[in-house]
């Protein structure tokens, strides 16, 4: 198991894998996954034996990006790393791999406060139980998309 950069060639099988996972995730075109190669501070894969278990992305504060979640965090924290998705492959669900891109984020992370969301409507259990588990805290709770989803805003400060 590796986790390495993403790159372009990858971004078929990613996109893939992120699909699977709509609505716990959004979806997302392409050109944006191709965006992210150029303004996330982190888009990285699990490579196993050249397959991709999962992948995570996350930025810095003051991305252009145009995340409503994304946009939340710019606007309470003056630094913070945003993960704005981890998706992992379902035949690698509950093997630990979520966490080995924490520990890889919070090893290289440049500021104290990790920042995501996970979704209360529609529920997404066991992400909010993994999250915990890693010593989130719910900062507040942000709807969009006129009431049809529901997100739980969570923070980790590193140095606590």
């Amino acid at each position: 198991m590796v986790i390495r950069k993403a790159i372009t060639k990858d971004i078929s099988e990613i996109r893939k894998l992120n699909e699977a996972e709509v609505p716990h995730v959004s979806s997302i075109r392409r050109k944006d996954f191709l965006s992210f190669l150029e303004i996330a501070s982190n888009f990285v894969v699990i490579d196993i034996d050249g397959e991709i278990a999962g992948f995570m992305i996350s930025l810095r504060e003051g991305a252009d990006y145009g995340s409503v979640n994304y946009k939340f965090f710019n606007n309470h924290y003056r630094q913070f790393e945003y993960v704005d998705r981890i998706v992992i492959k379902e035949e690698f669900k509950g093997k630990g791999m979520g966490r080995k891109l924490y520990e890889f984020l919070f090893d290289k992370n440049e500021t104290d406060l990790v920042c995501c969301e996970v979704n209360v409507k529609p529920q997404n259990p066991d992400s909010m139980a993994f999250h915990q588990k890693l010593g989130f805290k719910e900062k507040s709770k942000l709807i969009t998309e006129d009431g049809k989803k529901v997100v739980s805003m969570l923070v980790k400060n590193q140095n606590l």
